[in-house]
């Protein structure tokens, strides 16, 4: 399972044309399930996503976390960043898990979260044009396999 985050000032995301979600001052969350990820690897993301210290405190350190700043996610599903380009130029999404699995544990990703902080997310397989103003630029890749952090 892999997570992009970006520290955002805003973030939207459009659907033929029509803007389904949008947030300011918080997460962009570019979120990839890989064939057997688990909810372990859910849960340990979710929570080392809700303590990540990557907001400016009063001195300018980064040294508080979505939920003290009272901010905002935005979950986008993005099986992109399981592509495999090691044999030709094509990317191959073969170790992108099934849909059906995926939307499961993006919806244990959303209950997770929702419990700390407003979420808001994409459309689980459409075409989405998404927008953000990276705040800094802050942009972390965290994985988790195993119901583990990789690094």
């Amino acid at each position: 399972m892999k997570v992009v985050i970006q520290r955002v000032d805003s973030s939207s995301v459009t659907v033929s044309n029509e803007e389904i979600s949008s947030i300011n001052n918080g997460l962009l969350l570019l979120w990839g399930i890989e064939v057997n990820d688990t909810i372990e690897d859910v849960n340990v993301l979710t929570e080392k996503i809700l303590n990540l210290r990557i907001f400016s405190d009063e001195e300018g350190k980064m040294n508080k976390s979505i939920v003290d700043v009272g901010g905002s996610i935005l979950l986008v599903s993005q099986f992109t960043l399981l592509a495999d380009v090691s044999k030709g130029n094509r990317p191959s999404f073969i170790k992108s898990e099934n849909p059906d699995n995926a939307k499961l544990l993006l919806k244990s990703a959303i209950k997770n979260f929702s419990e700390k902080v407003e979420i808001k997310e994409g459309e689980f397989g459409a075409f989405m044009k998404v927008e953000l103003i990276n705040d800094g630029p802050v942009t972390i890749l965290l994985e988790a396999k195993n119901g583990k952090l990789q690094s």
